[in-house]
C-alpha cells in the first residue's frame, strides 16, 4: 500500500462540493486528486481572488481549500468576501501559517510543504469546525 493509500483515513460524512483556490496548477491538481479519492467533487479550481469569489457565488461549495497568498489578490480576502453570504467550511494552505493565524485565530491552517496525510487530517478538521457565532 502506498503512503497516499494509507493516509486516507476515512471518507467524510457526506461527499462535498469543493472549491479549490490555488494559483499553482500542479498543486491545485494534487489537491483535486486527493479530494476526489476522499469522495468529494471539485466544483471549480480558481487561481485569483476575484475568480474565487465569483465561483463561490456560482457553485455554492460545501467546502473550500484556499491558498492564503495568491499572485492576484488574497485567498484570505476571497474567503472574507465569500463568508458574507454564509459560512462555508474552509482550509487555508500557506507557507506563512503565522500570518494567517494572526488574522484568523480560529482558522484551520496547513503549512506548506506537507504530506498527504496532513492534508487529509486538516480537511477533516475544517469540515468538523463549527461556524463562528
Amino acid at each position: 500500500m502506498s503512503e497516499r493509500d494509507s493516509c486516507i483515513i476515512s471518507t467524510p460524512r457526506k461527499a462535498s462540493r469543493v472549491l479549490v483556490v490555488e494559483d499553482d496548477a500542479f498543486i491545485a491538481m494534487l489537491y483535486a486528486d486527493l479530494l476526489m479519492e476522499m469522495g468529494h467533487t471539485i466544483c471549480a479550481i480558481e487561481t485569483t481572488e476575484a475568480d474565487a469569489v465569483a465561483a463561490a457565488a456560482r457553485h455554492k461549495p460545501d467546502f473550500m481549500i484556499v491558498d492564503a497568498g495568491l499572485r492576484h489578490g488574497s485567498g484570505m480576502s476571497a474567503v472574507t468576501e465569500i463568508l458574507r453570504s454564509g459560512f462555508v467550511p474552509h482550509l487555508f494552505v500557506t507557507g506563512d501559517d503565522r500570518a494567517v493565524q494572526a488574522s484568523w485565530p480560529n482558522a484551520v491552517v496547513l503549512k506548506k510543504p506537507f504530506r498527504d496525510r496532513d492534508l487529509v487530517q486538516a480537511i477533516q478538521r475544517a469540515l468538523s469546525a463549527e461556524p463562528p457565532i
